[in-house]
């Protein structure tokens, strides 16, 4: 019997989509909102699929690193520049900071720590950066 839990996290960020043609070209930010949601096998030992604290252990080392953080995109070269002169708390990517490619990379960064728990065959990132707009990204474990 499968069973799908999840838990919201939530941090501020900073960024900017420099080849946007509209607003996004600024430097801004947005309090995210990120469902961490896991579809498995609930183990009869715990009656759980995974425990909410286990959930929380595995995401939060992440969020600590993003919160009140700039996430910059290695390609762009006024703000890598900027930020040269200006240490501050900066994640470089290798992507557009879209809410689609933070979602995936979130999801990658997570997908290791979800995998100790074999009870878990799935795991799905929603994140969202305003109030109306969300990204998905999802994870299948194939077990044996």
């Amino acid at each position: 019997m499968e069973s799908r839990i999840a838990k919201e996290f939530h941090w501020e960020m900073g960024h900017r989509l420099p080849y946007h043609q509209g607003g996004c070209q600024n430097i801004h930010g947005h309090s995210y909102t990120m469902r961490v949601e896991v579809i498995g096998t609930i183990d009869p030992a715990t009656g759980m699929v995974i425990d909410y604290f286990d959930m929380k252990a595995l995401v939060e080392p992440l969020i600590d690193r993003l919160d009140h953080s700039f996430l910059l995109d290695s390609s762009d070269h006024v703000l890598v520049e900027f930020f040269k002169q200006h240490p501050m708390k900066v994640n470089v990517v290798d992507f557009y900071s879209t809410a689609e490619n933070i979602a995936h990379f979130i999801l990658r960064e997570l997908i290791p720590g979800f995998s100790a728990f074999h009870s878990v065959h799935r795991l799905i990132i929603r994140l969202r950066e305003t109030e109306n707009t969300f990204a998905e990204a999802e994870h299948y474990y194939h077990r044996s």
